[in-house]
């Protein structure tokens, strides 16, 4: 004969339960609020790729839309998108250090921030070695790193160069990549000159099929044939492709190139790609590697 709980029993089980759910939700709370001395507000994706490189995670308060990496950076307060920003917004968050990527906006609203009595610091765009290592030691500079940020800027080096050196031990002729921005409904989307996905391509030792446009700006059935490219070069989306080789190569316009024909198709997380951040020469080395199959 199977015995019933009493119900007192089932009285301490219900409240140990409870007190475990709540044990729970506090500590998950917890694990998404600033640390105690977090005093940075950081506004732009590189921006907060550094300071977390940097070690210094912990003092950012709050971060904007698109600071998703490193993946702890997502559990904090979230002020806006980086070029739809609200000065009330930023402004709340109490921080007394705002670290911004160059085109933080709209003007109006930077203008506001940097009139308030709050240290501002904006660090420069760039899509070059150069520019990367510059980014790195603007932010060490302002986080009072600036040992840790020569280390960072020597390692990012090193790995620029390494590249430069696999490059010019390549054989064969150089890969024309054609950077897909998107592909929605058949328009296609591509990056011209100017762009971070030029540079990006360049420094992985290939040529941009589009090079014969500035800006990211949509490409005629008959220009994407035309330009022949490789290999096409997307950003996936949460990790996965935004569509398969099978798909993008269904496209008359691109079923026709040699890209289409070998069903070449890369796909790179967009702010490891493009953002020219810390792990920018860690992209360069991947996509060199994935277009030369090495």
């Amino acid at each position: 004969m199977t015995r019933r709980p009493t119900r007192g029993l089932m009285a301490v089980w219900i409240a140990l339960f409870g007190a475990f759910i709540a044990w729970q939700t506090s500590a998950q709370e917890h694990a998404n609020q600033p640390a105690k001395d977090a005093d940075i507000l950081s506004l732009g994706g590189t921006v907060t790729e550094i300071i977390y490189a940097l070690g210094q995670g912990e003092r950012i308060l709050a971060r904007d839309s698109t600071s998703t990496f490193p993946l702890q950076a997502q559990d904090l307060p979230d002020v806006g998108y980086l070029r739809r920003l609200s000065p009330e917004g930023v402004l709340s968050t109490g921080a007394s250090l705002i670290i911004a990527e160059q085109g933080a906006g709209p003007a109006e609203a930077m203008d506001v921030i940097k009139a308030a009595d709050v240290a501002f610091v904006e660090v420069a765009d760039g899509f070059t070695a150069e520019a990367v290592i510059a980014k790195i030691t603007t932010v060490g500079a302002a986080l009072g790193t600036a040992d840790a940020a020569d280390t960072l800027a020597a390692e990012v080096q090193a790995a620029f160069d390494a590249t430069e050196s696999a490059i010019a031990k390549q054989k064969g002729a150089r890969k024309r990549v054609m950077f897909l921005l998107s592909a929605g409904g058949g328009k296609l989307m591509v990056g011209g000159q100017d762009t971070s996905a030029d540079a990006i391509i360049r420094l992985a030792g290939a040529d941009n099929a589009a090079k014969g446009m500035s800006g990211f700006k949509p490409l005629t059935d008959e220009a994407a044939a035309a330009a022949a490219p490789d290999v096409i070069l997307m950003m996936d989306r949460g990790g996965h492709p935004a569509m398969s080789a099978d798909e993008l190569f269904s496209m008359p316009a691109l079923s026709i190139t040699p890209a289409g024909e070998a069903k070449r198709l890369i796909t790179m997380n967009g702010l490891k790609l493009l953002g020219f951040g810390p792990r920018a020469a860690e992209a360069a080395q991947e996509l060199h590697g994935l277009l030369y199959d090495q």
